[in-house]
């Protein structure tokens, strides 16, 4: 007899076709029989070992978060229902150019410093790992949703090339190539980059191109966080377009919004751009978190110049008066190129996370509010928590529209990311509260999107990016990774004062078949793994 059956769901199937009910059969992790209402009611009803009623619930594929922060806390915090209890079974790791394979022992410790904001030092973690194939392992050990990675960019290019902004030798790019193509043949589904991260950033586009033809080669995608979300974005964008298309590779933009005061009211040009790609045959999509702030390091925001070398160097030159008074400017005169070049408003920048719990006080006030209260210049302030913190600051930079958000969530090749970083005593809500957020908020309350259109954004349209044959849809022989949540309720918990409650109305979530999630409470199932690219 079959392990489990979910009687009388409202289907959602993931393709954006139209619900219907109906009994969902599963057995050994796969989704074995789909009885429908009409059938059903003329012959006998599928039976199980158990059986789970399922009226007034929506039953849908599990959710999918394509651009997520996950890279240690998956191994760290098994219980991880930051991400487990909004429906999410997949995420998609290794975003922004920054993560930690392939390394040695040397870019290892680098990276791990130049992301603390992101994930935390690692001191709790058992870093037995350097391939990309090694990570995909570990991870293999047992985790509580399933994980895909993206070979990042700026870690291969720091573990090749340095922190140094200069081109890279034909025998450099050659080994990058190597490590790309040895990264994706190991179970990598794509390329990343951090364009406003270093060393990612110090890539040219020549040399882009000739890592994305690697990608193109084995059937992956490339994932830019491009060089502009401010000034300049739509033209950051349009340079997107245009690389991926040289080197003729499917391209997923991170996070793909309009921020600062330049790009309000811009999303229909973005749109009109991708549109006029997507008619002439390029292969594209996006994924977008459904909130206005956005969230990095306070290290990010400084020019280029002044993180050159790596962290140690980016330490130095902030303890020396003049080069600090330069980096100031760039900053607050000029606008630095690590601030999307928009002179920066310290009014927006709300510090959410330390590294160092003796700078908590800090934590939940900008850096103004910060500074007036110190009764010092807003540089003075961030200077100082920089140097203390050894660049572990976490932010959120109050710089979006709402207009932009929605127009680009509608469009027809958009995917839902949360861009969760979980690391840090006041992170950005979206880490617990973008995938019930949309269906409550977005779909519920505003109509912006139907309940099967936002579906099929969470599912059947990200599994199909990364090449998945067996996830995504409510399909008999898929995967049995499936949400089951009350149209009617499911709402967000997490808001900026109380930013790590859990969400409401998502009863029951599981991962290969088994519960991970179960009566609204996390269960001890482990089920998830690496889910490696497939073979083209």
């Amino acid at each position: 007899m079959e392990d489990l059956v979910v009687r009388d769901a409202d289907v959602v199937d993931g393709s954006g076709a139209d619900s219907y009910r109906a009994d969902v059969v599963i057995d050994d992790g796969r989704i074995v029989a789909i009885v429908r209402e009409a059938a059903a009611a003329g012959c006998q009803r599928p039976k199980a070992v158990r059986e789970l009623d399922a009226e007034g619930l929506v039953l849908a594929p599990g959710f999918i978060d394509m651009h997520a922060h996950s890279d240690l806390a998956l191994l760290r915090d098994p219980d991880h229902s930051a991400k487990a209890a909004q429906g999410v079974t997949l995420e998609v790791l290794g975003q922004d150019g920054l993560s930690y394979a392939p390394v040695d022992d040397r870019t290892l410790g680098e990276v791990r410093r130049a992301i603390a904001g992101w994930n935390g030092t690692g001191d709790d973690i058992d870093f037995d790992w350097r391939s990309v194939g090694e990570y995909l392992d570990r991870l293999d050990r047992g985790i509580a949703v399933n994980a895909a990675y993206l070979v990042p960019q700026g870690t291969v290019r720091a573990l090749v090339v340095g922190w140094e902004d200069r081109p890279a030798t034909p025998r450099e790019l050659d080994r990058m190539r190597h490590l790309v193509a040895e990264g994706l043949e190991q179970g990598a589904v794509g390329l990343s980059s951090g364009l406003t991260y270093t060393p990612g950033m110090y890539a040219e586009n020549a040399e882009l191109t000739e890592l994305c033809r690697v990608v193109a080669r084995h059937g992956g995608y490339y994932c830019p966080h491009h060089r502009s979300y401010g000034a300049g974005a739509l033209e950051a964008y349009a340079e997107m377009v245009k690389l991926a298309g040289e080197a003729d590779c499917a391209l997923h933009l991170a996070h793909a919004t309009l921020n600062f005061g330049v790009n309000r009211g811009r999303a229909p040009e973005l749109l009109t751009l991708l549109d006029e790609a997507l008619d002439a045959g390029a292969d594209i999509t996006l994924d977008t978190y459904p909130y206005t702030p956005g969230c990095t390091t306070l290290v990010a925001l400084l020019p280029s110049w002044a993180s050159e070398g790596g962290p140690g160097e980016i330490l130095r030159r902030l303890a020396d008066d003049g080069t600090a008074e330069r980096i100031r400017h760039d900053l607050e005169v000029t606008g630095a190129d690590g601030c999307h070049g928009v002179p920066v408003d310290w009014d927006t920048v709300e510090i959410s996370g330390v590294t160092d719990p003796a700078l908590g006080g800090f934590v939940g006030r900008t850096v103004l509010e910060s500074s007036s209260l110190r009764g010092e210049a807003p540089w003075a302030t961030a200077r100082r928590l920089l140097l203390d913190d050894g660049l572990g600051p976490t932010i959120l930079q109050h710089v979006g529209h709402e207009e932009n958000v929605r127009a680009i969530m509608r469009h027809r090749v958009h995917t839902g990311g949360s861009d969760g970083v979980l690391h840090g005593a006041k992170p950005h809500p979206r880490a617990y509260g973008t995938f019930p957020h949309y269906l409550g908020h977005y779909v519920r309350e505003l109509g912006i999107l139907s309940l099967e259109e936002c579906v099929a954004h969470l599912t059947g349209r990200p599994a199909a990016r990364l090449r998945l044959p067996d996830r995504g849809l409510v399909r008999e022989g898929f995967r049995a990774d499936l949400v089951l949540f009350d149209p009617a309720t499911v709402a967000a918990g997490a808001t900026y004062a109380t930013p790590r409650t859990l969400p409401t109305g998502i009863p029951h979530v599981l991962v290969d078949g088994r519960f991970v999630i179960e009566d609204g409470r996390r269960t001890d199932v482990l089920a998830g793994r690496a889910v490696r690219r497939s073979p083209m």
